[in-house]
């Protein structure tokens, strides 16, 4: 072996200690967990954050994040995933219209989770597809992420006009009887969303990793999160959907995500193979 073969072994070996330390202090001073996210995932954005805030190591990283003001807040949306579109992967709107629906008609209220909402292009989806199916009126969307920065974005539901052709083809291709254009205006240099769709959604502060169940809902959809989860969290996190749903309520995860090798998975029946679709077993019979 190679001297510089070592050395990049020391590096390696280095950064891996400063990770677990960074993580640890995170959690210590902030009370955000992020031991159980997948640590390939978490090396990567730990890096970008690194050339972001001019960093050569993680502990000048972890210096910052203690003693500087705002300098964690900013370090959120480096560990944090924010990628998002409204209706990303019509077919699983189209899916939820046509097999989750009908099924939702039947109560006379309705609370909705939304695990990881990020900036809110999936709460407002939904709340546009129940006000289509006329549940909006009686349906509470519980739209909960721990960035704190992407949740006040959230709430501002304003999305830059570039991203509108993309955002009303998927809304159409989901079966959608109506025009996006017909829930937002254009103004403030972006399209903003009709405020009548707020009232029917409460943005939240939540983690998946530390916090428990705060209501009893309908529908969790959780899409595209537990990828970011080692197989713990990932187990915690499926325990705080199945404990949130009623009695045989319904699951949406993410095109990659799957309950298999779960220990919740026999909790839930497949809805729908293809678009990630399941429902609680009805434990009472």
């Amino acid at each position: 072996m190679s001297v510089s073969d070592d050395h990049s072994r020391d590096d390696s070996q280095d950064f891996e200690i400063e990770m677990q330390l960074l993580i640890d202090a995170i959690y210590l001073k902030y009370h955000y967990d992020f031991r159980g996210y997948a640590e390939a995932s978490l090396r990567r954005r730990l890096r970008t954050a690194m050339l972001r805030f001019s960093c050569k190591t993680l502990s000048q990283l972890q210096d910052k994040v203690l003693h500087e003001p705002g300098a964690f807040p900013a370090l959120m949306d480096f560990l944090t995933v924010q990628v998002s579109d409204m209706f990303r992967d019509p077919a699983y709107f189209r899916a939820l219209r046509e097999k989750v629906v009908p099924m939702l008609r039947t109560y006379p209220s309705l609370k909705i989770w939304i695990a990881g909402c990020s900036t809110g292009e999936e709460a407002y989806s939904l709340a546009i597809l129940l006000r289509e199916e006329g549940l909006l009126e009686r349906a509470l969307i519980y739209a909960t992420d721990i960035n704190g920065h992407a949740l006040q974005k959230a709430e501002a539901g304003i999305y830059g006009l570039e991203r509108i052709a993309g955002f009303t083809e998927s809304h159409r291709r989901s079966g959608a009887p109506a025009s996006l254009s017909d829930y937002y205006t254009a103004a403030y240099g972006g399209a903003v969303f009709d405020k009548s769709l707020r009232r029917n959604i409460v943005f939240s502060d939540h983690s998946l990793a530390t916090d428990s169940v705060f209501a009893e809902v309908q529908l969790v959809s959780c899409r595209n999160v537990l990828i970011y989860f080692n197989r713990e969290l990932q187990d915690r996190a499926l325990g705080l959907f199945r404990e949130a749903l009623c009695r045989k309520g319904f699951l949406g995860i993410g095109s990659k995500e799957s309950l298999r090798y779960s220990t919740h998975a026999d909790a839930f029946l497949e809805l729908d193979r293809e678009e990630r679709l399941f429902q609680k077993r009805d434990q009472s019979l």
